[in-house]
């Protein structure tokens, strides 16, 4: 089972509810997962993020450990949906690998859409090994939100990928894989964080526009 105890933002009569899910090697509290939950949450939209278990537990004896497989992070997705209801309209969606599960379930759990924040694409330094195979026919509306010289898949390298036309890209100015951008750029990480969270936005709204 998903680890029950969720970090939940924004009203409860919100006409939306976005679940976010962490990466492969931080927690769900994070700088970047913490800015982009109570930035959606200043929106009026409610956030509710939640640790896999392998993670959940690396909090508890504070030993580090990788993932679990695929089946039981899919499981344990559709485990936390289950979880949080459908009161709302669903987004998911979340950091990297998170964004990734959330991508491989979206059309089979009918939600309104989904936001990847930093989608891994391909390994970094393997970039014939493509994670891209099921956004080719995805039909769930979709906002990635990557940085342009991310080394999971550059700005560069995905213009040449074929994608679903319901998949929307944002590209955040000279972000690597959180977003951050080099001091050269003249950009700083909460500038292009705070960016991701106005576009998401309008993603949202757009959403329930349709709705």
């Amino acid at each position: 089972m998903i680890h029950e105890e969720l970090l939940i933002n924004g009203p409860d009569d919100a006409s939306l509810t976005c679940i976010l899910a962490h990466g492969a090697g931080a927690p769900m509290d994070t700088p970047f997962m913490t800015t982009f939950a109570e930035g959606l949450a200043e929106k009026g939209w409610r956030v509710v993020r939640f640790e896999f278990s392998y993670m959940a537990k690396r909090r508890i004896d504070g030993k580090k450990r990788g993932p679990s497989g695929q089946k039981k992070l899919s499981q344990e997705w559709r485990d936390v949906v289950e979880l949080v209801g459908r009161k709302t309209p669903l987004v998911l969606g979340g950091k990297s690998m998170g964004g990734r599960y959330a991508s491989m379930l979206a059309d089979e759990l009918d939600v309104a859409g989904l936001i990847c924040l930093g989608y891994p694409f391909h390994p970094p330094g393997k970039p014939e090994k493509l994670r891209t195979e099921h956004l080719v026919g995805l039909q769930t509306p979709a906002l990635f939100v990557q940085g342009e010289r991310d080394p999971f898949g550059t700005r560069d390298e995905v213009k040449a990928y074929t994608l679903s036309s319901r998949i929307e890209m944002y590209w955040s100015p000279d972000g690597d894989h959180s977003l951050k951008p080099r001091k050269s750029s003249g950009r700083t990480e909460q500038q292009n964080w705070q960016d991701g969270v106005e576009k998401i936005d309008a993603f949202l709204a757009g959403l329930i526009a349709l709705d």
